[in-house]
């Protein structure tokens, strides 16, 4: 009977844990429902990248990491089921992904999805969308560091001269608190195979936890990365820029239940639209405004925030370019039952609030 009674309790106790925290300024109290739920991985979901096919966007794609040490970097059609002959496995705990496109390899345009190994300590790079590899086996990061674990990631071209980086955060253990992330130059070394070469170190971190959600708004050249369980941080994209070393922007420090995320951008026009962060233990996206104040470029007031039907999200992406069957865009998230959640921007607009891009 003890036992019984003590399983009963520990029970009870779980559950109570188990239930996300209160998010008081979510629109919603019901979370609204996806239109699409990808089938299951194996192991555990963690961070999606969106494709589009620009010829046939009907044919897009969405790939996504199934996070363990024998794990993928799975690949979805749009309607949720996994094309099983592009998927890769094998990879050793992969975390994080993001897409690029037109980059040079060989003289020609092609577009890649670059991975985080982050026990084997390197990038994955694939090309699109029939994801070979052209990385001549992964792209070491952090080389000579106590921290060499490879994180978030997330990919720049700079619009001088087109060349093409990737921002790399990393696990928490003996990382510094000035420059923790590192940004790679990729570079085509003349026989089809992308390389990496180091171009900088910058980024504060707090010390609380980790960084692991890094996002780049393209157009307007800046970085947002999440550290966790302190805020989002701000920097410029391009590490010429003349203050490129200078935190301009931190914020999003009250709200959340405990760990900042996953963070998407979604343009509703030119320079102007949403920035949207995982309020991870409350099942909640907290959204900010990508525009400043007038006189503050680098204040991003608080907008509102939305209630998903995802559970414990770590990583998401958007894009304002509407698909077939999401109307306004489309925005993908995780869940902790090992799978992708598909959103129409649409829907997540008319819930809380939101605007929708130009047509």
């Amino acid at each position: 009977m003890r036992s019984a009674l003590f399983a009963s309790c520990l029970c009870i106790v779980t559950a109570a844990f188990a239930a996300p925290s209160p998010d008081p300024d979510a629109k919603n109290t019901t979370p609204l429902k996806p239109r699409v739920v990808t089938t299951f991985a194996k192991h555990d979901t963690d961070d999606p990248a969106i494709w589009i096919n620009r010829a046939n966007p009907a044919e897009s794609l969405i790939v996504g990491t199934d996070k363990d040490t024998d794990g993928a970097l799975l690949v979805y059609g749009l309607d949720g089921k996994e094309k099983k002959e592009l998927s890769v496995r094998g990879i050793v705990r992969p975390n994080n992904v993001d897409i690029a496109y037109d980059v040079s390899v060989c003289g020609k345009r092609v577009d890649i999805a670059v991975v985080t190994e982050r026990y084997a300590r390197r990038l994955r790079v694939y090309r699109l969308p029939d994801m070979a590899p052209i990385d001549g086996g992964g792209i070491p990061v952090f080389e000579g560091q106590a921290a060499r674990d490879a994180m978030g990631i997330a990919l720049y071209r700079r619009p001088s001269d087109d060349a093409v980086f990737a921002v790399v955060s990393r696990s928490d253990l003996g990382a510094p608190k000035k420059g923790y992330l590192h940004q790679y130059r990729l570079v085509d070394d003349g026989t089809g195979t992308l390389r990496g070469v180091f171009s900088r170190s910058f980024g504060t971190w707090s010390g609380k936890k980790e960084v692991e959600a890094v996002a780049i708004d393209q157009e307007l050249g800046y970085i947002y990365y999440s550290d966790e369980g302190a805020g989002v941080r701000k920097y410029h994209a391009d590490p010429l820029a003349e203050d490129a070393d200078d935190e301009l922007a931190f914020f999003g420090t009250t709200g959340f239940a405990r760990d900042h995320e996953g963070i998407s951008i979604y343009a509703t026009g030119p320079g102007v639209g949403y920035i949207i962060v995982s309020n991870q233990q409350a099942n909640t996206f907290r959204v900010f405004a990508r525009e400043g104040t007038a006189g503050n470029p680098h204040h991003h007031a608080f907008v509102t925030s939305i209630r998903l039907s995802t559970d414990e999200i770590d990583g998401s992406d958007v894009t304002p370019v509407s698909l077939p069957g999401f109307p306004g865009g489309l925005f993908v998230a995780m869940s902790t039952d090992k799978t992708f959640h598909f959103y129409a921007w649409e829907d997540l607009a008319r819930t809380a609030g939101l605007k929708s891009a130009s047509p």
